[in-house]
C-alpha cells in the first residue's frame, strides 16, 4: 500500500463504490495512520460485507464506515461499533421525479 502526499495530522476520507471483504479499505486505513494521519473514515455506496468483513472492519483502525442502504444491513452490521447506514431511497425517488418532470437533478446537491 502506497500513500501519495503528506497525510500527517490530517483526518483522511476514503471513498469507494463497493466494499466486499473490507481488506483493501482496512489496509488503506492502516497505511494512512502509519504515515501519521489523525484518522481514517470510509464512505461507500454499496456495503456487501461478505464473510468476516464486519469483524475485520470492527477490529480495524477505521474510525467510521458509512454506506447507503442499497443492500439490507445484517444484524452484525447493525450492531457494529463503527459501521452505519444512510437511507438512499428518498434521494433516488426525488432524482427520478426530477428527471421525469424535466427539472434539475444537479440542484439536489446545492
Amino acid at each position: 500500500m502506497n500513500v501519495i502526499g503528506d497525510v500527517s495530522g490530517r483526518d483522511c476520507i476514503l471513498v469507494d463504490d463497493i466494499v466486499d471483504s473490507g481488506g483493501t479499505l482496512v489496509n488503506a486505513a492502516r497505511a494512512l495512520l502509519a504515515r501519521g494521519a489523525k484518522s481514517a473514515s470510509v464512505y461507500v455506496t454499496h456495503g456487501v460485507l461478505s464473510g468476516q468483513a464486519v469483524q475485520r472492519i470492527g477490529d480495524s483502525p477505521i474510525e467510521r464506515l458509512v454506506m447507503t442502504d442499497s443492500i439490507m444491513a445484517t444484524a452484525a452490521v447493525k450492531s457494529a461499533r463503527n459501521i452505519s447506514q444512510i437511507e438512499i431511497a428518498p434521494l433516488i425517488a426525488e432524482a427520478m421525479d426530477r428527471i421525469s418532470t424535466e427539472k434539475s437533478v444537479s440542484s439536489l446537491w446545492d
